[in-house]
Parts: structure tokens; sequence; C-alpha cells
């Protein structure tokens, strides 16, 4: 069963961020409220974290994840950013926008793209996914919450509680989440693209 922590949306309780911590140190699976929607998080070396994401989800594989990051500065210990992006990222974020940029040799190779050689990633506006980051010292491989058959992510932790009970360890319930998933803008070819318009506003990389 999982466990489930009702948290303040705006000043999370230290004693049950650090409980959340632990989890997914110990290579626990756990769902999480951003600033877009709810999401499924894990350490990013979890290869049974991974397993378990993809068999929840029914996913494809080489479907992309997102290293969900803390700041700028562990961002920068898995992407690689020219000058020019360093200013575009730096001045969006933290904000509800996935990037894809060339990985470093820091990301697993099974979450790179097998050609391009990028990773997502992104840097949560949302006090209880920043807090979880912060305890934890180290960022989370991530997915939006969307399960098989649903046509938008789920948006309330009780529901994802009952339906999730058995294949995730722990529930992190802020309140309601949004249902818009982050926009995504692709660096790859040192231009930015938008992949998709979504909850982040494109004016900047348009």
């Amino acid at each position: 069963m999982a466990k489930y922590f009702d948290v303040h949306p705006d000043n999370p309780q230290p004693r049950a961020i650090a409980q959340v911590a632990g989890i997914v140190r110990a290579g626990g699976l756990i769902a999480y409220p951003t600033d877009s929607c709810f999401a499924l998080g894990c350490q990013l070396g979890n290869k049974d974290g991974l397993d378990r994401i993809r068999e929840i989800r029914r996913l494809e594989p080489g479907h992309p994840f997102t290293i969900l990051c803390r700041d700028f500065q562990q961002l920068g210990q898995f992407v690689q950013l020219n000058n020019a992006t360093f200013r575009l990222l730096k001045a969006t974020t933290p904000g509800q926008y996935t990037f894809i940029l060339p990985a470093t040799k820091e990301v697993p190779r099974r979450l790179m793209h097998p050609k391009k050689k990028t990773v997502g990633v992104r840097i949560p506006d949302h006090p209880v996914a920043q807090a979880i980051l912060a305890e934890l010292g180290e960022p989370l491989l991530s997915t939006t919450l969307t399960l098989p058959g649903d046509d938008e992510p789920m948006t309330q932790g009780w529901e994802i509680k009952e339906r999730l009970d058995h294949a995730i360890d722990a529930v992190v319930d802020s309140g309601e989440c949004g249902t818009v998933p982050t926009t995504v803008i692709d660096f790859s070819t040192g231009e930015p693209e938008i992949l998709r318009l979504g909850a982040g506003d494109p004016t900047r990389f348009q």
C-alpha cells in the first residue's frame, strides 16, 4: 500500500518531506505535485522504478522522461548549454517548461534519446516539489501522471492513492494540481523549437 502524505501547498511539513525523500532513496516510486500536473518520480539510477513507471503508464520503449532539477546548478550537470541557451533558460526557470538538450555523461544512457543523445530537463516552480528535491539532494526521474485511457493527467491525491495504491510507494498531496503539462522546447539543433504547447508561455521561444 502506498503511504499518503497530506502536506501544506506553500509550507510543506519538513518531517513529511523527509519521509518522502527516504522512500525515494530506498528505491521507491512516488506521485507528487508540480507546477503543471501531478507526476511520478524516482531516483535517476532506479531501473526498477523506471520499469514500474513504464508499466503503470504502458509506455513504449524509448518514451522520453524528464530529469527534474532543484536549480540551475543541478541542471547544468546533466545537459550542455551554450551562452544563448543559458540566457533563455535562466530567464524562464523555474517554470512550466521542459527543455530538450544534449545530455552530459552524467545522464544514464537509458534516459537519453537513442539517436540524438538528448534528454529533457526542467526546474519546477512548486514549493512541494522543490522541498522534495532539496531534501533529496539530487534530481528526480519524472513523468506526468496520466494513466492509460485517461484524456488528462490525474488531479486529485486521494484518487491517485485509490487507483495506484499497490503500484507506487507514496502519494504526496498538497491539493489539486493542474491538468496542462509543461511546454516542451527542443534545443537539440541550437535553435529553440516548440514541440508541445503547454502551461508555460512560449513567447520567448518563438
